[in-house]
């Protein structure tokens, strides 16, 4: 599988789980809706009053899995991080692209939009015979 039909998958895809951990070493998951970039990051934004983002502040090491129709998913680990300024910029770009009523959610106090860059994919498909497996190391780089 290549870049481009890891793009063209994960696109199709508007939620993902994103499993980080707490002050404690507690892990918690949480259901977000995404965006994409073609560097195969992930965009969603969140309130800074959930559980998350003190999580993933203190701790960007995360994971994330996307998909789980037809036996297909993808499962990422990467580092989170907080965009501000242009780079804030472009990435809403990606996300209101993706989640147009994105724009309306702006002017609510504590929202912050959350970025992975993963380090490691494995896009699974068992709904063949044999599986397809493939996994990508630095999937983000250019």
């Amino acid at each position: 599988m290549d870049r481009a039909a890891l793009y063209e998958f994960l696109t199709r895809h508007r939620y993902g789980v994103v499993s980080s951990l707490s002050h404690s070493g507690t892990p918690q998951s949480a259901l977000v809706g995404i965006a994409v970039t073609p560097q195969l990051e992930i965009v969603f934004d969140t309130l800074k009053t959930t559980r998350k983002y003190p999580n993933l502040i203190a701790h960007p090491n995360c994971s994330f899995v996307i998909g789980w129709e037809n036996e297909q998913t993808v499962q990422l680990e990467g580092i989170a991080f907080e965009p501000h300024g242009a780079e804030l910029a472009k990435y809403q770009q990606a996300y209101f692209a993706a989640w147009p009523d994105g724009p309306g959610r702006i002017s609510w106090p504590g929202i912050t939009w959350i970025v992975i860059h993963p380090h490691w994919l494995r896009y699974s498909d068992f709904n063949q015979n044999p599986p397809l497996i493939a996994e990508i190391s630095s999937p983000g780089s250019t």
